[in-house]
Parts: C-alpha cells; sequence; structure tokens
C-alpha cells in the first residue's frame, strides 16, 4: 500500500512519530518538516517510486494524503 511506504519514509527522513504521520498529518505544522526536509522528503520518495516531481508539484504536497494522491496518480 503506498501509504504504508509512505509512512515508513517519513518516519525515517523526518524522525516523527509514527503515530503521528496519519493522512491528514500536514508535513510542517505536524510533523515539523523544514524546507530541506521536505526536499530530501521528496528525493526519496523520487527514488523508491521512481517519478520526477516538479518543484511546483512538490510545493503542492503539503499533507500526506497530497504525497499519497499524487504517488497513485503516478502508478
Amino acid at each position: 500500500m503506498v501509504f504504508d511506504q509512505v509512512k515508513n519514509i517519513i518516519v525515517e527522513e523526518l524522525g516523527a512519530k509514527e503515530e503521528l504521520v496519519t493522512m491528514e498529518a500536514r508535513l510542517s505544522e505536524d510533523l515539523g518538516a523544514d524546507s530541506i526536509d521536505a526536499v530530501e522528503l521528496i528525493m526519496k520518495l523520487e527514488d523508491t517510486f521512481d517519478v520526477s516531481v516538479s518543484d511546483e508539484e512538490a510545493q503542492a504536497m503539503t499533507t500526506v494524503k497530497d504525497i499519497v494522491h499524487y504517488l497513485e496518480q503516478k502508478k
């Protein structure tokens, strides 16, 4: 499931507590991601899911749900 993979990557990359990573969780406000964290997270997602995320698309991803939906559309 895409969510589980994304959740594991967020926990690993951001050091977020697993129980905080929900579909509704906001990357910066709830999970503490700053701009550098966000870039590293996107790079890890690109490698893991073999996708290319534009800067505009990355900036539009503010919640875990945004990331999961984006990746599901790219499958």
